[in-house]
């Protein structure tokens, strides 16, 4: 029985370890590259989520807003709400995140659960910061967010053609609802 503990208990635990350094992932997609010159007091406020993938986080959920304000330690606090319509109930969640590098590039690390952080990079955005289209660190992880509840199909399609042109399967989009 000791020889088994000597065995399964390193061998746990070297999991576990491989688990959370691969739920830690902050890079960006191959291909990708992040918004140069970035003004992150710009970025901040609200967004509307006008399309994701269907992440089981936000399963049945309408409705969804992003508001990104400024914590007193420098840090970035994201507060996503969102309407779960089969429950019938209103969901919030509060991460923080921060700069992977310099804070003129949007490469960011988001964490709801800490120390778990995952990638979160502003890839494209409009001139105005109306428009944003938001990549994780692989090609799971997709949104288009707006300050309104709407979209230009300019936009649209720009922000659809760049996530093709990155590997995303952007068929597999949902369009979120908003009331």
């Amino acid at each position: 029985m000791k020889t088994f503990q000597k065995i399964a208990i390193p061998v746990s635990l070297g999991i576990l370890g491989l688990f959370i350094l691969n739920s830690c992932s902050v890079g960006i997609p191959k291909g990708a590259t992040a918004v140069q010159n970035f003004n992150a007091d710009k970025y901040l406020g609200t967004w509307y989520e006008i399309a994701r993938f269907d992440y089981k986080f936000e399963k049945n959920m309408d409705n969804v807003t992003a508001t990104y304000s400024k914590n007193p330690n420098g840090t970035i606090k994201v507060d996503n709400k969102g309407y779960n319509y089969v429950k019938k109930e209103w969901k919030e969640s509060i991460g923080e995140a921060r700069f992977v590098g310099k804070e003129t590039e949007a490469r960011l690390k988001v964490s709801f659960f800490k120390p778990i952080w995952a990638g979160y990079n502003v890839v494209d955005i409009d001139d105005n910061y109306q428009y944003a289209l938001v990549m994780g660190n692989n090609l799971e992880y997709l949104w288009i967010l707006s300050r309104t509840k709407e979209i230009p199909e300019s936009i649209r399609q720009r922000f659809l053609e760049k996530a093709k042109n990155v590997g995303y399967n952007t068929d597999k989009l949902i369009w979120v609802k908003h009331n």
